[in-house]
């Protein structure tokens, strides 16, 4: 198997990754897009790098919190689109060296997540509002309204070799990256022209990249024709598992935030609360999907104490719930209401949003299912298969092809509740699939 296909198995194995948002914008703490929304020139946003000192930076405490919560992987913006770079480029000043910080923050990033066994991704933004050359669009800050935009002194060309530079460096100087998240394309249509493959030089910038590492995915924000190694949904959920023109599935990753936004918002009051989070990562994984969920850490360096209290409650349900998780897929079979399956193989994962009364009917397993139990204390769930034949209630014909679980009258103590199902005979299940990713490949 090549480093590619090892590591894409991988990735889908592990299902579950941390994203961070990190960058001079913290200081702001109200939104990573500020120098956007608020029209802010660069000198105007210099007061940003030139105060950014985060002391209280433990890359240590970062992953030990990621590696708690059940995640396998990491995704860090190295660059976001305000063009601050986290690592001591050799290309431009504008970097974490240069700050009152004054050292590299990216490497001991890196060193402390897989020193805690979590793979390393980066994310490398392809806009940059602070580059002289890069040229004035709709999504740039110095774009006005009706104005056509100042670009008589920007030469795309000369900020696209900047770029090349930039991402030859960290694909060069950080050992293994998995993954590289980039960002983004946007329509080159309207009064101020966007930027596609084109303006990045996306096939020559993948053939770089795949030169340099050639195990690496790359996403699908290049503007590329070709099919990208996995699609990014971003603050939604999929309905179904994504496919493409030809109605083959693909690898796909969830990116969704705890808040509404990326970046640290001090006062946001929009978080997700624990049930929701779960549900994303249980959604996303029945439907053949990852879920990258976001941090946004502060100007001085920590964790949110928002995220870190979220983070501990998926770490507690992940503790006793993670079978269902990794290594998991969708499942061919349609699972009761409020409930969703993953599978891995021939064990089946019921997911429970709502605890039923007693007892819950399963369509299409009869004859299926050898054992059953609540996944957070391995007791025994009663399988009830007495031929019921067409048996109606209220009218509601049940069909012969089900088996009904019988349930404790109480919710059990977790967050959301999971039955695992062992399957009779794997050559049998339809559910089972080469979608279906093989635990050896789970770090």
């Amino acid at each position: 198997m090549s480093p590619f296909e090892t590591n894409k198995e991988r990735f889908v194995g592990n299902r579950f990754g941390m994203f961070i948002h990190w960058g001079l914008y913290a200081m702001g703490a109200r939104h990573e897009w500020l120098k956007k929304a608020e029209k802010m020139t660069s000198e105007e946003y210099q007061k940003y790098f030139d105060h950014f000192d985060p002391d209280l930076y433990a890359p240590t405490a970062w992953a030990k919190a990621a590696k708690n919560a059940g995640m396998k992987y990491m995704v860090i913006t190295t660059k976001h689109h305000e063009g601050f770079c986290l690592w001591d480029s050799k290309v431009t000043d504008y970097n974490a060296t240069n700050t009152p910080y004054g050292k590299d923050l990216l490497r001991p990033m890196v060193d402390a997540f897989r020193a805690e066994g979590l793979r390393v991704c980066l994310y490398f933004s392809l806009i940059d509002w602070y580059h002289e050359h890069y040229t004035i669009d709709q999504m740039h800050p110095l774009a006005r309204a009706g104005e056509e935009p100042a670009n008589e002194n920007r030469d795309m060309a000369k900020y696209r070799s900047y770029m090349f530079e930039q991402v030859r460096e960290i694909m060069t100087n950080y050992g293994e990256i998995d993954m590289l998240w980039v960002d983004f394309s946007f329509d080159p249509a309207g009064p101020f022209a966007g930027k596609n493959k084109d303006d990045w030089g996306s096939e020559e910038l993948v053939e770089m990249i795949r030169e340099l590492q050639p195990g690496i995915m790359i996403n699908n924000r290049l503007g590329l024709d070709t099919a990208p190694d996995f699609v990014t949904p971003e603050q939604y959920q999929a309905e179904f598992w994504p496919v493409d023109e030809d109605g083959n599935r693909l690898v796909w990753e969830a990116c969704q935030t705890f808040s509404g936004s990326w970046g640290y918002h001090r006062d946001e009051d929009s978080w997700k609360d624990l049930r929701t989070l779960l549900w994303l990562l249980i959604d996303s994984v029945s439907k053949g999907g990852n879920l990258l969920l976001n941090v946004g850490p502060t100007g001085r360096g920590e964790l949110d104490y928002r995220a870190l209290d979220r983070l501990e409650g998926i770490g507690s349900w992940m503790k006793s719930h993670s079978r269902s998780i990794y290594g998991c897929t969708a499942s061919d079979y349609t699972p009761p209401p409020n409930c969703s399956y993953t599978q891995n193989g021939n064990r089946l994962y019921l997911h429970f949003y709502q605890w039923p009364i007693r007892m819950i009917k399963l369509d299409g397993l009869k004859g299926m299912i050898k054992y059953a139990q609540l996944l957070n204390d391995a007791s025994e769930i009663i399988i009830d298969e007495k031929d019921f034949g067409q048996i109606q209630t209220e009218g509601i014909a049940f069909g012969e092809n089900f088996v009904r679980l019988q349930l404790p009258p109480n919710r059990p103590p977790v967050e959301i509740p999971v039955i695992e199902l062992f399957l009779r005979d794997e050559k049998e299940i339809s559910g089972h699939s080469d979608d279906a990713v093989a635990t050896n490949f789970i770090d």
